[in-house]
């Protein structure tokens, strides 16, 4: 015999019977395929040349997330535009969790100093913090500066000193802004088309300092070819510990560094996200891959997505404040 369905039941709208049961059937699905992830080769889209910081860093991250997840990870390096033709083909990519793009603080800054970039910001997630590679200010090996502190106080005498960048936005660009606008230093850009034409300016003497990423000087520094003013990261260098920090020279604010970390399409499966931080994390946390990067001037760092995501929103804007401050445009 045919009994109605309870009252509460009948008179729920059919469309929301409907989309009650569609969200039965999604909601397992979008499970299963996390299930199943990975199940073919892994894409790491490095935004720059290979050689630099980011670089390194991704193929330390990608060989230790190849062996936690058992696939290939391929590095595949887009430079061009400051970092947007490699940021731009991640962003545009099927949000899928085969295809990441390693991260810079170029990548956040792109939508700040350019005048338009084909992307927006919310188009990719945060996803892990792989490493950085502190920044160090430098000098000639000659240079009359004990440390950045001397080296400022020279800069507001006269004419004031040249500093040389890898390019408008690039770190040492930032660098330089925020002596400039903090700290009250009189500097003089002097740009160059990548980070190692710019330490070889200092090295010859055409330049009076900049800041490049402890990968690229300190080999410089342990030859005798340049002087070491600082480091504008918060700890010491694990493999030149004897440098002081800029903080502890009294630049509170002077904290940057050249760090790398993995973002994803908006709409890659979070359990995916969860996933790859928990690789890159192990990764980082490998005595073995940790005393490879140390020994280059890299510090590992792992961590949470939930502490990427933080470090993200604390670093654009910060970035955005500098850039700013000082009209910093790239276009």
């Amino acid at each position: 015999m045919f009994q109605r369905p309870p009252l509460s039941f009948r008179t729920l709208p059919r469309r929301t019977l409907l989309l009650t049961s569609l969200l039965g059937v999604a909601f397992p699905m979008a499970t299963h395929a996390a299930d199943e992830w990975p199940n073919k080769p892994i894409r790491f889209v490095v935004p720059f040349s290979a050689g630099g910081a980011n670089d390194l860093l991704a193929r330390a991250a990608a060989e230790g997330v190849a062996k936690a997840l058992g696939v290939q990870v391929i590095v595949d390096n887009k430079p061009g535009a400051g970092a947007a033709l490699g940021t731009d083909i991640v962003a545009k990519a099927a949000p899928d969790g085969y295809t990441f793009l390693v991260s810079a603080a170029g990548v956040l800054s792109n939508s700040v100093v350019r005048k338009s970039v084909p992307y927006k910001d919310s188009d990719l997630v945060p996803v892990a913090m792989i490493g950085l590679a502190p920044s160090v200010v430098v000098a000639p090996a000659n240079s009359p500066y004990k440390d950045l502190k001397d080296f400022v106080e020279a800069s507001k005498k006269g004419s004031g000193l040249t500093f040389s960048t890898a390019g408008t936005a690039s770190t040492p660009h930032f660098v330089e802004g925020l002596l400039v606008t903090r700290y009250g230093a009189k500097l003089d850009v002097v740009p160059y088309k990548s980070g190692g034409e710019s330490v070889t300016a200092v090295i010859g003497g055409q330049v009076d300092a900049t800041s490049e990423a402890s990968i690229v000087v300190l080999p410089h520094i342990k030859a005798g070819k340049l002087k070491a003013l600082a480091t504008t990261w918060t700890q010491h260098i694990s493999s030149y510990p004897q440098l002081t920090t800029a903080v502890e020279q009294g630049f509170g604010e002077l904290r940057i560094a050249h760090w790398a970390g993995l973002h994803a399409p908006v709409g890659t499966p979070a359990a995916i996200m969860d996933k790859m931080a928990a690789a890159v994390d192990q990764t980082m946390k490998t005595p073995a891959t940790a005393t490879k990067l140390k020994d280059m001037g890299i510090e590992p760092i792992g961590g949470t997505r939930g502490s990427f995501e933080k470090f993200v929103d604390e670093e654009r804007a910060r970035l955005t404040g500098i850039a700013k401050a000082t009209s910093m445009k790239a276009d």
